[in-house]
């Protein structure tokens, strides 16, 4: 596996959509559970390149192999609002190398902060990368569920 990561398009959000909902599948979710988070994994098409929205893809040849979306959240501090690897590549490398890009990009922009709410699968993957875990956020997609929150520290990484 050879990987490139580039800017994502426009056209591509759906594709990342369907990505990102195969990608949470893997964890045994039920559907109802996916369907619930549905609009949350989706990517806006209209946000995709602009200004406060980056969103990059992983790529071994023309195959999108994971993609990650980074939102402005303060001039110092971003927020992951997406990472998402196809199922049959976790645990490859894929994500490691989609977080690195993304803490390398943040630094050359002076981003100081990381910001990461995680699903509890992910938690060992996020510390692996050099996040720390700083308390917990409720989810958007289920009431009363509290998903992990993380930081990077950019500077520092």
């Amino acid at each position: 596996m050879s990987l490139r990561i580039r800017k994502a398009f426009p056209e591509e959000a759906g594709l990342l959509s369907r990505l990102a909902m195969r990608s949470k599948a893997h964890w045994g979710y039920s559907q109802d559970f996916l369907d619930a988070c549905r609009s949350e994994l989706t990517v806006d098409a209209s946000r995709v390149g602009t200004d406060d929205y980056q969103c990059f893809v992983a790529l071994d040849g023309d195959l999108v192999m994971g993609f990650y979306t980074l939102e402005n959240v303060s001039a110092g501090s971003c927020e992951l609002d997406a990472l998402f690897v196809e199922p049959d590549y976790i645990g490859d490398g894929v994500g490691s190398l989609l977080i690195q890009h993304a803490v390398r990009r943040l630094s050359e922009r002076g981003v100081k902060r990381l910001i990461i709410q995680g699903d509890p699968h992910a938690t060992e993957f996020y510390l692996a990368a050099g996040a720390r875990q700083v308390g917990a956020r409720e989810s958007e997609s289920i009431p009363g569920r509290n998903l992990p929150l993380f930081e990077i520290d950019v500077a520092n990484s």
